[in-house]
């Protein structure tokens, strides 16, 4: 069977050869014996309760890597022969070439650095079209060499030259690649900056407005980032291990509310960690990944890793629960079903941060409400309100932003607004600015009639996903959307204008 596997990627005319050798190398990693797990482990996974995320059955590289760029410009690299940038051309080659050697769950590297931080100080005497003819050459390189939508940077939360050029850029050349977070903080982003980035929304779906204060204090102000979809971890280390909880079908197996919070949640939360710990432990203590260049040289370590413990199918699970009580109430729309799934929220927060990993940040796991893959049937994403079903945007942000506090490493989520916003983006700037004085960590959405949108988090083109299956893409993560948009419903969220009072005439 593997043969015949190997022998369909290599002759498979809709692929380019590099991508053909990216799928000969998760073959060859999928026939390698499974790392050694119980009984309850494995029926876990069987039963689609747990989910490895297809990182591979003994681990030999972090899922993400956060790789400190600044202190890497400012020593080189002995590794890589390259001194010390000097100037703004050298930082942007040094980074260029130290982003092939960054791994990630997909090969290539999700986080690009806070980029705006690491390049100000390279900016010298370049006046302002210098520096955006520079980015704009940068940002066409990025999605032509590493077309990947979980590749990720970050901007903000200060305004500086670097962060509008970025978004004045990615505005313009409304590209998959790569995704974009702008951190905001209300006390130093003003609102004419964070106006730009919700226009930008507007014309191109991106970028994430992150809560910065949120973010930073979660990691005790060491340093952190935001990678491939939603996911916060500490700068300088990043995630070892992803593994997920299918709260769907936890809660089938569940004789009522009580049983599922007495008993079956803590049980499959106590199987998780021991999947969590297995694959951690290879990867630290086996696969001499932290032996490499990248913890010599200082830009990450391994203390500052962690696993993701990731949940979704937060609406499913609580609508079953709803019913096993015999109460017709639904998650999104009924206040007792909303304060069930924000409690379910409140006790997996406490199971993590009171149970030790053997490789996790200060011992423990981060929560995350996971954005879903594309072989998801009938759940929805983290603890978002199912598609087709959603409310308004403000209904929808005021039952789901209660979550957001216990979620350390990201919330998945996306709110799909109407058009109309188009002609109106002080309406996206009312959204995103109440939506995280509410207490989301981010802030994320898709315009409707954009060609450019996001999946479960990263972003595709339709038009690119409308011909992939005759043509192919040269971007890897089409096909994760093409697989998506014929397996689950996420092309059928419900476009919302946003409600009256957001407008700018009922801002106040």
């Amino acid at each position: 069977m593997s043969q015949e596997r190997f022998y369909s990627i290599i002759t498979d005319a809709n692929l380019s050869p590099k991508q053909k050798s990216q799928y000969l190398a998760l073959e060859a990693e999928a026939s390698l014996p499974y790392m050694e797990i119980d009984s309850d482990t494995q029926q876990a996974l069987d039963d689609g309760i747990l989910c490895d995320m297809f990182e591979g059955h003994a681990p030999f590289k972090p899922r993400y890597v956060l790789p400190d760029y600044a202190k890497f410009l400012s020593q080189g690299s002995k590794y890589l022969e390259l001194s010390a940038a000097e100037d703004f051309d050298d930082a942007l080659n040094l980074l260029t070439i130290i982003y092939h050697h960054v791994p990630s769950v997909t090969s290539i590297p999700v986080y690009l650095g806070q980029l705006d931080t690491v390049l100000m100080p390279f900016v010298g005497t370049l006046n302002d079209e210098e520096i955006y003819q520079k980015i704009k050459r940068f940002w066409i390189m990025l999605d032509r060499t590493l077309p990947d939508a979980f590749m990720h940077v970050n901007i903000g939360p200060t305004d500086n030259i670097i962060c509008r050029t970025i978004l004045r850029v990615d505005a313009e050349l409304k590209q998959i690649a790569p995704n974009l977070t702008f951190m905001y903080d209300a006390e130093i982003t003003p609102d004419d900056l964070l106006r730009q980035a919700a226009a930008n929304i507007c014309e191109c779906s991106k970028p994430h407005i992150a809560n910065y204060p949120i973010h930073a204090k979660a990691y005790n102000n060491t340093g952190f980032g935001i990678v491939s979809c939603y996911n916060s971890l500490p700068l300088a280390g990043g995630s070892n291990t992803l593994v997920r909880m299918n709260l769907k079908e936890v809660a089938k197996k569940a004789q009522n509310k009580a049983d599922f919070v007495d008993n079956v949640l803590p049980n499959y939360c106590n199987v998780m960690f021991g999947l969590i710990n297995t694959r951690s432990s290879f990867l630290h203590e086996k696969s001499n990944f932290f032996e490499g260049f990248l913890t010599k040289e200082g830009l990450i370590s391994e203390d500052r890793f962690a696993p993701m413990f990731g949940i979704y199918g937060m609406a499913e699970a609580v609508d079953i629960l709803m019913e096993k009580e015999g109460i017709a109430a639904k998650y999104g729309h009924d206040e007792m079903a909303n304060q069930l799934g924000h409690a379910i929220s409140k006790q997996l927060s406490e199971i993590v941060d009171t149970t030790e990993v053997k490789h996790g940040y200060h011992g423990k796991a981060l929560l995350h409400a996971q954005g879903g893959i594309s072989l998801d049937l009938d759940v929805t994403p983290g603890v978002r309100i199912p598609y087709g079903t959603e409310p308004d945007p403000v209904s929808y942000v005021q039952a789901t932003a209660e979550h957001h506090q216990y979620y350390t490493s990201g919330v998945s989520d996306i709110l799909t607004i109407d058009e109309t916003v188009k002609s109106n983006p002080e309406a996206m700037f009312n959204l995103a600015k109440g939506a995280l004085q509410l207490g989301y960590r981010e802030f994320t959405a898709n315009v409707a009639s954009n060609d450019l949108v996001r999946i479960t988090g990263y972003m595709v083109k339709l038009s690119d996903i409308a011909k992939y299956d005759a043509e192919g893409s040269r971007t890897n993560t089409t096909f994760l959307g093409a697989e998506a948009a014929k397996n689950t419903e996420v092309l059928n969220r419900t476009p919302r204008v946003v409600a009256l009072e957001m407008t700018p005439a009922y801002a106040e």
